[in-house]
């Protein structure tokens, strides 16, 4: 019996590998069409800004830049949270160790594990009624539900992303002594002023 929990165990903990390392590569082309996105807006948005000032401003720039927000506010959150760039209150987490701290990250994903839930519902909602109704921007006409279903899509690969920290954060607080596995490593200022300087002498 002990020998089938143990194979179990090692055949999840490669499937969960396998599942992290795909997530990994879709919030990698996510971010990347981020910042291709916001370049190009960026490049657009001085251009717009020369032919308004000659005269000749580009007709519903304006609209396609805000429905492109959606891009750079959604589809890198996952990433984010991979790379724990998101902000958070770290004064009483950094100061813990052991059990207790683990056991802390783990309710704490866990509330957000439950909140990106409940988002990725209305939002989805929201996108289907705005298919459904046709709902278009004011002056152009341009169709909104491309960039509102961009909001789910963006949360449930977040959503997928807590869902391995949860494995992870549980992990640990069972035994902490344990190699972390699909958790950030929250490093210390002192670490991350030493990676600067090693970036430097690069």
């Amino acid at each position: 019996m002990c020998n089938f929990l143990h194979t179990c165990f090692i055949i999840g903990f490669k499937l969960l590998d396998l599942f992290n390392k795909k997530l990994s590569k879709i919030e990698d082309f996510l971010v990347l069409f981020v910042g291709i996105s916001i370049f190009i807006v960026m490049i657009l948005t001085s251009i717009q800004i020369i032919s308004r000032v000659v005269g000749y401003p580009w007709p519903a720039f304006l609209e396609l830049s805000e429905l492109a927000i959606s891009i750079f506010a959604f589809l890198g959150v996952a990433f984010a949270q991979r790379m724990d760039a998101h902000i958070r209150m770290e004064l009483l987490v950094a100061n813990l160790k052991g059990r207790i701290k683990w056991t802390i990250e783990f309710i704490s994903t866990l509330c957000a594990f439950i909140v990106i839930g409940i988002l990725i519902y209305y939002s989805s909602l929201f996108a289907i009624d705005a298919f459904v109704i046709g709902d278009s921007t004011m002056d152009y006409l341009f169709p909104t539900w491309p960039a509102k279903i961009l909001v789910p899509i963006g949360f449930t690969i977040w959503f997928l992303r807590l869902f391995l920290e949860l494995i992870g954060y549980l992990r640990l607080a069972i035994n902490v002594n344990a190699e972390p596995m699909y958790v950030p490593i929250i490093k210390t200022a002192e670490e991350l002023a030493n990676e600067e300087i090693k970036s430097i002498r690069e």
